[in-house]
């Protein structure tokens, strides 16, 4: 079955997710009222409405509501700045209650019906007690979310090894399987200082870069394999995958040269 959908991001996501535009018609950069499990919030429209195949959905599809108006966007935003002031309280109450857990983040939806509050921890932790205290302070519902290491510097940002800004900031890797076998297809050095991010986990960027290095090993003799050029046989002993080079050395009685050829100028048997 066919269905339309409209994609939308909610305010500090990076993800884009699909609703229903349950007959209405919405252009890029429209404030909507989509319904959720968790109450109805406010979002922005980033993918104009399109026609999907219903199998490929994940989960039921809920609805986009009508347009947001502007009073409901400014309380929004309003509620957004509130929910995120109380982040100091919310840490302190939590250190006070015992609780080994770290407040990331305090977000609420745009009517402050819930506040959500995001926290890192390194096992499970017992927070019965805890959000009764919250909701009884704040006067409203409360979830309390406990996120890993990548979603907690996407929430507060900071800057990757390379001097920019974290990919998980940016909407990279979130949803890459990210393993020590991409660092070892770069032929990167496998020093965990130098393949982690800020977050501790391997960097999103392996994942990102990491099917141009596949596609390139595919192609490319192995290290360490004899190959044919045009000054006669050697061994593999470099690979510059992003550049399609072998270097290649060449062992007599007088001398030991290495020399370097493009991917096109040797022979070798294929894997």
């Amino acid at each position: 079955m066919q269905i339309d959908v409209v994609g939308v991001k909610f305010r500090h996501g990076i993800h884009t997710y699909s609703f229903s535009p349950n007959g209405g018609e919405y252009k890029v950069g429209d404030m909507v009222v989509v319904e959720t499990d968790k109450g109805n919030d406010v979002v922005r429209v980033v993918e104009k409405a399109k026609t999907i195949d219903a199998s490929t959905l994940e989960e039921p599809l809920k609805n986009v509501l009508r347009k947001a108006t502007p009073d409901e966007v400014v309380k929004a935003e309003e509620n957004d700045k509130k929910a995120a002031s109380f982040l100091p309280e919310v840490a302190s109450m939590a250190k006070q209650s015992g609780l080994d857990m770290k407040i990331v983040a305090v977000e609420s939806n745009f009517d402050f019906s819930k506040i959500t509050v995001n926290f890192t921890a390194e096992g499970r932790v017992d927070f019965r007690a805890f959000a009764k205290k919250l909701a009884e302070r704040f006067k409203t519902k409360i979830e309390l979310r406990q996120i890993g290491p990548r979603d907690a510097v996407r929430y507060m940002g900071g800057l990757g090894i390379c001097g920019k800004e974290c990919c998980c900031s940016q909407g990279y890797g979130q949803s890459d399987h990210i393993s020590i076998k991409m660092a070892k297809n770069q032929n990167l050095s496998l020093n965990p200082n130098s393949i982690s991010g800020v977050c501790g986990k391997l960097l999103c960027c392996l994942a990102y870069e990491n099917q141009t290095y596949v596609d390139a090993l595919k192609s490319m003799p192995k290290v360490g394999s004899m190959v044919s050029t045009k000054d006669g046989k050697g061994k593999v002993v470099y690979n510059d995958l992003l550049n399609r080079k072998v270097s290649v050395k060449f062992e007599d009685e007088s001398s030991s040269e290495i020399k370097e050829y493009d991917e096109n100028e040797i022979k070798f048997e294929q894997k």
